[in-house]
């Protein structure tokens, strides 16, 4: 016993020294071979753009009395201001249709250049590495422009525009090769034609539009732009009047980060215009696909005057998405902040954004005390102008005030329970501001309006307590749209049945909108829109999806049998022919297809 235990003993103390050089090894291998990726990864290149003062903390400028987009002493210019402020931030040009032809051919003459034309991908990905690296580097200001353009808080800004447009040009870098790369298909289903192969390329379409809605200026114009740009088009931006003082700035990132590459900065173009001049973009021949982010009465003119020149268009409209929470989950406090998050982020003006909170009864008082007392302390105001502690911002228009007080109390005249807010907010020191209380409504039922319409703002519903599983599937289907959902819960098997059962295009489980971060083809169905943008299927529907059938085998190819061939000698043996190679092909009888080949032979014989 002794003499084995003394044997063992030795042989372990030989093999550390082995083992350990071993694994010292393998470290200094893993730690070069880090050290060399690191070294020879692409980066982004550095550059810088002058900001404008506006956009500086504390910034005094001239306030407006009358808030609005016209001035009848510019007709032809959009008067850009800050909603939490009422300072007027300046005015951008809106473009006539003369001019916004000029832009679109200009686009269409850049993409039209050979030496855009013959790039890889991977070149274009080298412009989105210097777009990615501007945003991360100047992060404060970004946001200061947003945040004044909007009325958003800094925190917003960095959760909604730069984190989610930072997640975007990273995963197009990390995977638009492989989404982008031919893709070869199983060909035909029949022994007939195993010779050929078949294959789908993606290519360009030329020139895309995107026409974005306000609420997120930055990632609204920068998330299309990367997408159009990594699959080899050129794009036209058509932003939203009420944002055109900081997409004029955000453009900027994407032409001189083209620039620096060697590319036509023309191949990124903005439009601002008046609704008046909108058509010649949608109607314009030359545009080739269009991305629609807006409302419902706005999407029928734009699909109407896009089918003239059948542009195909993909269409967001916006969500009444609903947060479940099942009878089983009992992380209340979890659940508490995410609906906070969901609820109030950007004043609720989020398309994705919680809509309507469904609590099955045996959660619903625990939460709804939760969620009570955060609204009650929710402090509102401009964050980039106050030393304070900011939670929520401004709204980015006035005329929505009296919209959002009409339908609390309708709710409330219906039976609604209004626990805080319901009414617009005069803030002491930016009286000028476009504010409105963080409010929270219980016991909504879906025949109330609030229940129905997009709120985009910052009301907390909570629907009537659900009585069961299924009760919480019918209030989350009661309503038109069909963008987003969440539902928390702990059961799988349950999980699975209710989002199965969700009428929408994207669902989070135990979670909140984490759909759109992890880059998955987003879009809603029924009155929230059809079509997908984002993730690999997003790329593709910007590319021509070319169809190419070629001879897998050499010197075996198609050719016309003389029975066949025009003029054709005898109908009768020719349907004979084609009958007996159609049952070889797809005739699920092995007889049959037997007696196909020998009567094909046989035909052929006597020739």
């Amino acid at each position: 016993m002794f003499t084995s235990n003394c044997c063992a003993s030795k042989l372990v103390h030989s093999a550390w020294p082995v083992a350990t050089n071993a694994v010292t090894t393998f470290v200094v291998v893993f730690v070069a071979y880090v050290v060399y990726k690191l070294r020879t990864r692409s980066t982004g290149l550095p550059f810088s753009l002058d900001m404008p003062e506006a956009a500086q903390p504390h910034w005094k400028g001239k306030r407006v009395s009358e808030m609005g987009l016209t001035d009848e002493q510019r007709p032809n210019e959009i008067r850009c201001l800050c909603p939490a402020t009422g300072q007027l931030l300046g005015y951008v040009k809106a473009l006539n249709a003369e001019e916004i032809n000029v832009r679109v051919e200009a686009a269409h003459s850049a993409w039209s250049n050979t030496k855009w034309r013959n790039t890889t991908v991977d070149q274009r990905l080298e412009v989105l590495k210097t777009m990615l690296k501007f945003v991360c580097d100047h992060q404060d200001e970004v946001c200061r422009v947003a945040c004044r353009d909007t009325g958003k808080t800094m925190i917003d800004a960095a959760l909604g525009e730069v984190m989610v447009t930072l997640e975007k040009y990273a995963w197009i870098i990390k995977n638009a090769k492989s989404a982008l790369k031919t893709e070869t298909r199983p060909s035909s289903a029949s022994l007939i034609m195993a010779y050929k192969g078949a294959e789908v390329r993606y290519q360009p379409l030329g020139v895309v539009c995107a026409m974005v809605s306000w609420n997120y200026p930055l990632h609204n114009l920068l998330g299309p732009v990367a997408a159009a740009l990594a699959t080899g088009n050129a794009i036209v931006v058509k932003c939203s009047e009420q944002v055109a003082w900081s997409s004029e700035v955000f453009v900027n990132i994407a032409k001189r980060a083209l620039d620096m590459h060697g590319f036509d900065p023309d191949l990124v173009q903005i439009v601002t215009c008046w609704p008046d001049h909108a058509d010649t973009l949608t109607k314009h021949k030359l545009i080739k696909h269009i991305t629609f982010i807006g409302s419902r009465p706005v999407a029928h003119l734009v699909v109407k005057a896009a089918s003239e020149p059948l542009t195909p268009v993909v269409v967001e409209l916006g969500g009444k998405d609903p947060l479940i929470v099942l009878g089983d989950y009992t992380n209340y406090a979890q659940v508490a902040s995410i609906i906070m998050r969901g609820a109030f982020q950007s004043a609720g003006q989020n398309c994705i954004g919680v809509e309507r909170v469904i609590l099955h009864k045996n959660v619903h008082d625990e939460i709804v005390g939760l969620v009570s007392e955060r609204v009650r302390e929710m402090r509102v105001g401009s964050s980039i102008d106050e030393s304070g502690q900011i939670d929520m911002g401004a709204l980015s228009n006035a005329a929505h005030l009296t919209r959002l007080e009409n339908l609390v109390k309708e709710a409330v005249d219906m039976g609604a329970k209004l626990v805080h807010g319901g009414k617009r907010y005069v803030h002491p020191k930016y009286p000028l501001g476009i504010y409105f209380e963080p409010t929270l409504l219980t016991h909504v039922t879906p025949k109330m309006r609030i229940a129905q319409e997009e709120v985009f703002g910052p009301i907390l519903l909570v629907l009537r307590p659900a009585e069961s599983v299924e009760d919480c599937i019918d209030l989350a289907n009661s309503t038109e749209f069909g963008l987003g959902a969440s539902v928390f819960g702990r059961n799988k098997g349950i999980l699975k049945v209710v989002t199965d059962r969700l009428r929408c295009g994207n669902v989070a489980v135990n979670d909140f909108a984490t759909y759109h971060l992890c880059q998955l083809p987003f879009g809603g169905v029924d009155g929230s829109g059809y079509g997908k943008f984002g993730g690999a299927e997003g790329l593709r529907g910007l590319c021509i999806e070319k169809s190419v059938c070629y001879d897998r085998m050499p010197f075996v190819s198609t050719f016309i049998p003389r029975a066949l061939d025009y003029p054709i000698p005898s109908v009768s043996k020719a349907w004979n022919l084609v009958k007996n190679i159609n049952n070889i092909g797809y005739s699920e009888s092995i007889w049959t297809k037997i007696k196909g080949i020998r009567r094909v032979l046989n035909q052929k014989s006597q020739k």
